[in-house]
């Protein structure tokens, strides 16, 4: 599949990230693109426990059209599909806290404090979001047919019938030797079924507006300095390997899935978007069945 490196390689990249102000140079073979990682500036992250998922490097998608598109943006001639509502969210403008402006005057984007958010609020979801041109689900109770063999996590994370496992799912994104992280938030661009590419080795499906084949919400576009019709490289990667950045900032900084049916002791568990003080209730009354739980149990 297009984007591995050879098993040697592959270690010596591992090895080299590792260390504390190396700078990475990816994709030297004939025709592939030269993409550098600074990694000095970052902080010091705590140390976690090394599993499979974390060690998995998937491969890059290589001088893909990237568009700009934003929460709330209403319908016009060209792109005739609003997004008050995603793939997988149908209150995503008012989970996300509001209308992401695109527009530069209305917008923070600093470096120095890590701020790239609207000016009028502050986003109640990672403001540093993407679509891809696949969805997983044909609704809410299943999906398509091929999404648990082209999907590679699907196995790992045994979904439910309809939940998906697609969205906030992290990406990595390259532009001019600046690195970005996102997470997968929404459906596009123009298509929702091309999983040769998102998955495979195959070119972006559509040819519309320079065969696009991924969407950047206006803080990334701010953050790498990337105007809509650029070239960009892109490859997933796990919750583990993403560095602290502005994209871990504001909201949801986890892979965030569809809310299952479930609930526990009467408390439905909040969906994506939910409140702070949902979020604390729910928390507490997990607590609250723990210690009930506990003192139920006889003393040794």
């Amino acid at each position: 599949m297009t984007g591995f490196f050879p098993t040697a390689a592959l270690v010596v990249v591992a090895m080299v990230l590792t260390m504390p102000g190396a700078v990475v140079a990816l994709g030297q073979q004939s025709g592939a693109p030269r993409v550098v990682i600074p990694t000095g500036a970052r902080p010091v992250a705590p140390i976690r426990s090394v599993t499979p998922a974390s060690r998995a490097l998937y491969p890059w998608k290589t001088y893909i059209t990237a568009t700009i598109f934003w929460c709330g943006e209403q319908p016009t001639s060209r792109n005739p599909t609003p997004n008050c509502k995603s793939s997988w969210d149908t209150e995503w403008s008012t989970n996300f806290g509001g209308y992401d402006d695109p527009d530069p005057a209305n917008r923070i984007a600093n470096h120095t404090t890590g701020e790239f958010r609207p000016k009028n609020f502050v986003p109640k979801l990672n403001p540093f979001y993407i679509a891809l041109p696949y969805n997983d689900v044909l609704g809410w109770r299943s999906h398509k047919p091929e999404a648990s063999r082209v999907i590679p996590w699907f196995a790992r994370i045994a979904p439910a019938p309809g939940q998906t496992v697609l969205k906030g799912r992290w990406v990595q994104i390259f532009h001019n030797n600046r690195s970005c992280y996102a997470q997968w938030e929404d459906c596009g661009p123009w298509v929702t079924d091309d999983w040769q590419y998102v998955f495979g080795n195959k070119r972006p499906e559509t040819t519309q507006n320079g065969a696009a084949g991924i969407d950047l919400s206006p803080s990334i576009r701010d953050y790498l300095g990337v105007p809509s019709g650029t070239k960009i490289h892109w490859r997933f990667v796990e919750d583990s390997q993403v560095p602290y950045g502005p994209w871990k900032k504001y909201g949801n900084a986890t892979t965030k899935q569809n809310p299952v049916a479930a609930s526990s002791g009467g408390k439905a568990i909040p969906k994506d978007g939910a409140s702070l003080e949902e979020q604390r209730k729910y928390i507490e009354n997990l607590r609250k069945l723990r210690d009930e739980q506990y003192l139920k149990k006889p003393f040794n």
